[in-house]
């Protein structure tokens, strides 16, 4: 089961991706140039104006939408968890599948297994982070109820409650974020199964769809023009 220097590399360049990648996106000064950071103002932007509203129902009906989303891909998620196990318990066949593609470098059992174990890590780490995003979304449904109307309190107060609410919802859009990055990134991992070479390849694949989606893409500039 031992990794050799290739498979050692490629996972570490697969780590580091990752976490540079995340690092930038979300806790250095490019967070307020991203994507998702541009999103994070909106999100606040919203929840302003849903304190000067009466009549909140698409409001409601946005978070609703927001919360299926985080349901969808939690699902998504824990059955893709539960393929890998479906996997890991039929080795044998997976690994003559494997062996009959020339493009995919010999492996022993063992080290197919631990290539599955570290596949199932990650679908159940973006499954928490959709599980926590969806019960995040539902505080954040009952703190907006919570948001008084424009005749029971002023402006100061409502704008204050609102904020409040915007700020689970925008905490909520991270972990619904993370959970998203998470499911990229084992496509990425799943290079790996070709071998060491493939796993670099795949991950910087990613990396740069990823990083053209949060600094480079339409959707950014569209948020960038008033």
């Amino acid at each position: 089961m031992a990794l050799n220097t290739g498979d050692l590399v490629a996972l570490a360049v697969f780590a580091f991706a990752w976490m540079i990648f995340e690092i930038a996106v979300d806790h250095s000064r490019l967070r307020h140039r991203s994507l998702s950071g541009l999103m994070t103002h909106r999100r606040r932007e919203w929840m302003l104006v849903l304190a000067e509203r009466e009549m909140r129902m698409v409001d409601t009906a946005i978070l609703t939408g927001l919360q299926q989303g985080a349901a969808y891909f939690g699902t998504v998620a824990i059955l893709a968890t539960g393929g890998c196990f479906a996997a890991m318990g039929a080795t044998e066949q997976a690994l003559q599948i494997f062996e009959d593609l020339p493009v995919v470098s010999p492996v022993s059992r063992s080290l197919f297994e631990l290539k599955l174990v570290g596949l199932t890590l990650i679908f159940v780490y973006a499954f928490f982070k959709f599980g926590w995003s969806y019960r995040l979304f539902n505080y954040c449904s009952i703190l907006i109820g919570a948001v008084q109307q424009p005749k029971e309190a002023d402006a100061e107060t409502r704008r204050a409650q609102a904020m409040r609410a915007g700020e689970i919802n925008i905490l909520a859009g991270k972990h619904f974020t993370a959970g998203q990055r998470g499911l990229f990134m084992a496509l990425a991992y799943l290079g790996w199964f070709v071998g060491p070479v493939m796993l670099v390849a795949s991950t910087l694949a990613v990396i740069t769809v990823l990083v053209r989606r949060q600094f480079f893409s339409r959707a950014r500039k569209a948020l960038l023009e008033e």
